[in-house]
């Protein structure tokens, strides 16, 4: 099982090094040590604590059958007469959404707005990454 370092598990879970230092402390996430005796998390542990923490930030009321919603802070607005492309920055990712003028105009999506990308998708691309141990 790998061992994720406390800067990464922090970087997976868009907070920061000292959030997760405090997880660890409260005992709200399990810790031990990798093979270079640094403070490192079980990446299964690490896995489940980022789904629980996802489940409790949920809004209340809120219905939908896709899973995937991202909070951000709208940074760009390219819009003409018909369409619009709405960028958002949400934690370390770049998202970017095609919709009508009109909808960017209901909303009052305008830079420094905040929203909330919802994805539905059917092809949704994985890509493994190594980490260091």
């Amino acid at each position: 099982m790998p061992h994720i370092r406390i800067s990464d598990a922090a970087r997976f879970l868009g907070v920061s090094d000292d959030t997760v230092r405090r997880w660890v402390t409260a005992g709200s996430l399990p810790s031990g040590t990798d093979a270079a005796g640094r403070m490192a998390i079980e990446g299964r542990e690490l896995a489940q604590f980022a789904k629980a923490q996802a489940a409790s930030s949920g809004e209340a009321g809120a219905t939908s059958s896709a899973r995937n919603r991202f909070v951000g802070l709208v940074t760009a607005v390219k819009a003409d007469t018909v369409m619009a492309q709405v960028e958002l920055q949400c934690g370390p990712f770049r998202v970017v959404s095609l919709m009508s003028s009109e909808a960017v105009d209901e909303l009052g999506l305008e830079p420094g707005s905040v929203a909330v990308a919802v994805i539905k998708s059917t092809n949704v691309i994985i890509e493994s990454l190594e980490v260091a141990s």
